[in-house]
């Protein structure tokens, strides 16, 4: 029985990014749609954040209001970094390279985001390379195979395929192959998207150690994501008709994205960073980009061309090598690290060595790094 229970657990994680994939899939092609109809995304990045701190400030109150750690200045700043980099930065980044290309080829660039992750882990110490060791060969040599696949999305586009022939393509609001411009535009924001959204991953991972209150953290951050949008979208979005709420695909979008994908999204995967690390919790966007890819072909009619196909394959390739080694380094004390996870998780605190944060840092391999008495560094 212990046996079993030791495996669901293990499993539970992973359970939970492969739902998410799901979620994404849905909202790329919803937001899609609703870009078609004229919404913008200033406009919808605002609105999704807003319905994320509504949705989700409820359950920080009631769930967390013993164990919420006291506001500091050195956590404020983190937060106020992280509203920057996710909700401005990341969803707008996006929302331009979505708009200016397809729903499948976003879907299929953001197979980047592991690899950008681990560069950005092993510069601050989340990760570690030994040469010496197969595992540690792999994941480097994985992040520069998923780099070329990049690069080769970006350099090369080659002829269309269509997936699913569509008869009613006029249903789906036009033409939805971009110009060339606009391609080179687009793959630009959505570089912008993975690196920002990388770099969120990594300092959340960091914030959880001194903020160990998932559900108040998510609320804290859409909350200052939603202010920073509104105030940015004041300077460039000066049409006020912009803003209406109706029973349209643009609400839908603003709904979906806030709750699915912005706040619940952010709650799982600050559960599984806790437990996997920020790598691992970035494993798994493949399976997006297959789900992405026919729901584009069927709802969007859109095409996939060649250069997406083959870029797309080598950063399956490299993600999974990386993924591979990865795997390698979780020691396998994890039954012990993973305590009984309910909503909301009280992380109690826990002197494990060097962290006396309450995070287990050997899933972050951040077991041999100083901790500088405990607390993190960005």
């Amino acid at each position: 029985m212990k046996g079993g229970s030791g495996s669901m657990e293990k499993l539970k994680p992973i359970l939970a990014i492969i739902s998410l994939q799901f979620g994404y899939a849905g909202m790329y092609i919803i937001t899609m749609v609703s870009f078609k109809h004229g919404m913008d995304h200033w406009v919808l990045a605002t609105y999704r954040h807003i319905v994320a701190t509504l949705v989700m400030a409820p359950f920080a109150l009631v769930f967390e209001r013993k164990i919420r750690p006291k506001m500091t200045l050195p956590i404020f700043y983190r937060l106020l970094a992280l509203g920057i980099l996710e909700p401005l930065m990341d969803q707008n980044f996006y929302y331009i390279g979505l708009k200016s290309t397809s729903a499948s080829y976003t879907s299929a660039f953001t197979n980047a985001l592991p690899a950008v992750t681990f560069i950005l882990a092993l510069i601050f110490r989340l990760e570690t390379v030994n040469f010496k060791k197969i595992h540690s060969i792999a994941k480097v040599v994985g992040t520069v195979i998923t780099l070329g696949g990049a690069m080769v999305m970006t350099l090369y586009k080659g002829p269309a395929i269509e997936i699913v022939k569509a008869a009613h393509s006029s249903f789906h609001g036009g033409s939805t192959t971009a110009t060339g411009q606009h391609w080179v535009t687009g793959t630009l924001a959505i570089m912008g998207s993975i690196s920002t959204w990388a770099a969120f991953f990594i300092l959340q991972s960091f914030t959880l150690k001194l903020y160990p209150a998932e559900l108040s953290l998510v609320t804290l951050i859409c909350g200052i994501g939603s202010i920073l949008n509104f105030a940015v979208s004041m300077i460039f979005v000066r049409d006020l008709s912009a803003w209406k709420i109706g029973m349209d695909s643009g609400t839908l979008a603003a709904v979906y994205s806030g709750v699915v994908c912005s706040g619940i999204a952010y709650y799982v995967q600050s559960i599984v960073i806790k437990q996997r690390g920020p790598v691992f919790t970035t494993s798994f966007s493949p399976m997006c980009m297959v789900i992405t890819s026919f729901l584009g072909a069927l709802v969007l009619a859109e095409k996939i061309h060649l250069g997406s196909i083959i870029g797309a394959i080598f950063i399956v390739i490299g993600l999974y090598s990386v993924v591979w080694g990865k795997s390698k380094d979780v020691v396998n004390p994890l039954d012990e690290k993973i305590v009984a996870q309910e909503l909301p998780i009280t992380n109690v605190v826990k002197q494990h060595g060097h962290d006396l944060s309450g995070a287990p840092t050997n899933d972050l391999d951040v077991s041999r790094a100083p901790t500088n008495g405990g607390t993190a560094h960005t």
